[in-house]
């Protein structure tokens, strides 16, 4: 029941100052931004958004999701769509009490991924490759017919087939999918609980000297020279792949030879300084530029490159590589800076790194060292190619 006393703007200031209440009791606070959205806490702490509406006559409490893997900008935008359906005589409610009988595997996902995944996470794209490759022969599965023996088997066949780092992919969606549904009103327990991951190692691959050469060979092999000149920014500035394949001319100051990367996984924008080489690479794509993007592609929806996972398996045939991920080519830069002389916070702030420890560190640094670093590097790995 809303009162004038529990009614506020919602901020995340104002939520996270909200009090626990007595052990057993719930509490309920409503935003005067949008009709009928509220937050209810329990005694343990607990966040979550919902629609509080009376529809028909009868009062209906709707949930939206935990805060705060639920925005409030979100939560507003929920309840905003809720509030338009009851406007037009729908009960959102019967709508999702139909969900938590009928929903299959497929559906579920589906509704992870415009609800969640599209919201939150920046590679939400690879969660449907996920999906599409180890659990779309599951997707007219009822949810509640997917048992723990089930999973546990696929887990292993495809830590058996694919790898333990697939099949700990694999498990992790599940688990975040089932964690969604049950947020969202599904009454049984996550299937994934208890079930073990394999164990992992941190992966510690990069070009070595003697494998540098082949690698630079087989790139000047490469008929294809926009993928050529690609897999080489990869290396020369340690960015992410998905910056370097979506990396655009208005971000990049020839004058200043630094490339600025608006938006990195972290959330965060990063300055990253062009060495030399870099500059070689960059100045006659310019001339010959066509639109927004340094590596356009005529045949992607989005205009740039997408995926160059045939190339790359060209390029390691070529060069006689064996186990080398394009994610390398970013270690390979961290790693041969380390091989000469950088120190660890210098390379966290050139591969954009961050940690809680290093972040006022980062603060003082400018892209003077930074740039001596990758410079110093860069320099290292190219002599290779004169052995």
């Amino acid at each position: 029941m809303k009162n004038q006393d529990n009614k506020f703007n919602f901020t995340k200031k104002a939520i996270e100052s909200l009090p626990m209440p007595e052990t057993g009791k719930r509490a309920y606070y409503y935003d005067t931004k949008v009709r009928g959205l509220g937050i209810g806490i329990t005694d343990k702490g607990t966040q979550t958004f919902i629609v509080y509406r009376k529809i028909g006559g009868r009062p209906e409490r709707i949930i939206l999701g935990r805060y705060p893997d639920l925005s409030i900008e979100n939560a507003r935008d929920e309840a905003s769509k809720i509030n338009s359906k009851i406007a037009q005589g729908e009960n959102p409610n019967q709508e999702k009490n139909k969900l938590r009988a009928e929903l299959t595997l497929k559906e579920l996902f589906e509704r992870y991924l415009e609800l969640h995944a599209k919201v939150h996470k920046k590679s939400w794209k690879g969660d449907e490759d996920q999906y599409t490759l180890y659990l779309s022969h599951w997707d007219k599965r009822k949810i509640s017919k997917l048992q723990k023996s089930d999973i546990e088997a696929l887990h292993a066949k495809i830590g058996r087939d694919r790898g333990i780092y697939a099949a700990n992919r694999m498990l992790s969606l599940l688990a975040v999918m089932f964690s969604k549904a049950i947020d969202w009103g599904w009454k049984y327990p996550n299937p994934t609980i208890g079930i073990k991951k394999f164990r992992e190692k941190s992966r510690e691959r990069f070009l070595q000297e003697d494998e540098l050469p082949r690698f630079f060979r087989s790139l000047a092999e490469e008929p294809n020279r926009i993928l050529s000149d690609f897999f080489m920014i990869c290396l020369l500035t340690g960015a992410r792949r998905s910056n370097v394949l979506s990396m655009r001319w208005q971000d990049i100051s020839l004058s200043q030879k630094t490339w600025n990367i608006v938006e990195t996984k972290n959330g965060d924008s990063q300055l990253v300084p062009l060495s030399l080489e870099a500059m070689e690479i960059l100045e006659p794509l310019l001339k010959k530029k066509q639109g927004d993007w340094v590596f356009p592609s005529a045949s992607s929806k989005s205009g740039h490159l997408e995926e160059p996972k045939n190339a790359w398996k060209r390029i390691l045939k070529r060069a006689d590589l064996a186990d080398l991920r394009l994610h390398d080519l970013r270690r390979t830069l961290g790693s041969w800076q380390a091989t000469t002389g950088a120190n660890s916070y210098i390379i966290g702030k050139s591969l954009g790194h961050k940690t809680q420890q290093a972040t006022a560190i980062y603060a003082r640094l400018n892209t003077d060292p930074v740039r001596a670093s990758v410079e110093k590097a860069t320099k290292a790995m190219m002599g290779t190619r004169k052995e």
